[in-house]
């Protein structure tokens, strides 16, 4: 009987070996070699198709943002529930693939997916009217917030050992040695408290900006919207304020 044939080698299929290896042993354990390994083809190989480690790196990156949901924008949901979907979906392709974490909190650079990803969120965020400057810091905000979601597990940084958190010491952390056990329940909710925070906080911002004052007006600031995005701001305000809490 023929030999089987070696799977051709393609992006796709060294992407994936790679996200497995990141996943499994984290990112010092990628290398050329290593994944030549995996792959079971010779080191150079590679190359015919990344040119360097860091172009397969953003490869692997940008094939866990493209597991993100973007469907919800673009579809006229309000915009803090399509902001909450947007950001439930971004943390659970994240908490799936948590030693990329670090790579990813870069930011977009040449990935085509983060690109879309942030084309996305910016544009919800300037249709709903917001002014750009500041539907730009809301974006950062929020990718800030996910990606530090991400990093780490807040419950499990507490070590299980009842006899370490002495009253005398720390009178408050009687319990603390009970976190560990039940780390998705605390960092879950933790994400969720404060996303409906950040939202809320939002969401009143967005209404003070609807009643700021217009530009040319005696009492205006820098910053304050034309009378056009006030405009379009007071009306989006008023009709995402029960949404948005």
């Amino acid at each position: 009987m023929p030999r089987p044939r070696t799977p051709l080698l393609n992006r796709e299929r060294i992407v994936g070996a790679a996200l497995r290896l990141v996943d499994e042993e984290g990112l010092a354990a990628l290398s050329t070699r290593r994944l030549a390994g995996e792959l079971s083809v010779s080191g150079p190989s590679l190359y015919n198709h990344f040119a360097t480690k860091d172009e397969l790196l953003d490869a692997v990156v940008d094939g866990v943002i493209g597991e993100v949901d973007l469907s919800m924008f673009g579809t006229g949901a309000p915009w803090p529930e399509a902001l909450r979907d947007w950001a439930r979906s971004y943390r659970a392709a994240l908490a799936a693939h948590p030693n990329i974490v670090p790579v990813l909190a870069q930011g977009p650079g040449r990935r085509p997916n983060a690109l879309r990803l942030a084309d996305a969120v910016f544009g919800c965020l300037v249709e709903a009217g917001w002014p750009r400057g500041q539907a730009t810091r809301i974006g950062a905000l929020m990718r800030y917030f996910v990606t530090g979601s991400a990093l780490a597990s807040f419950a499990a940084g507490f070590p299980e050992d009842a006899g370490l958190y002495d009253a005398a010491d720390y009178p408050h952390l009687g319990e603390a040695h009970r976190l560990a056990e039940h780390r998705a329940a605390v960092d879950e909710g933790a994400f969720e408290t404060g996303l409906e925070a950040l939202l809320d906080g939002l969401v009143l911002r967005f209404e003070r900006l609807g009643s700021a004052p217009h530009q040319g007006s005696p009492t205006a600031h820098q910053g304050s919207p034309t009378p056009h995005q006030g405009s379009r701001a007071t009306n989006a305000g008023r009709s995402s304020g029960s949404t948005g809490s």
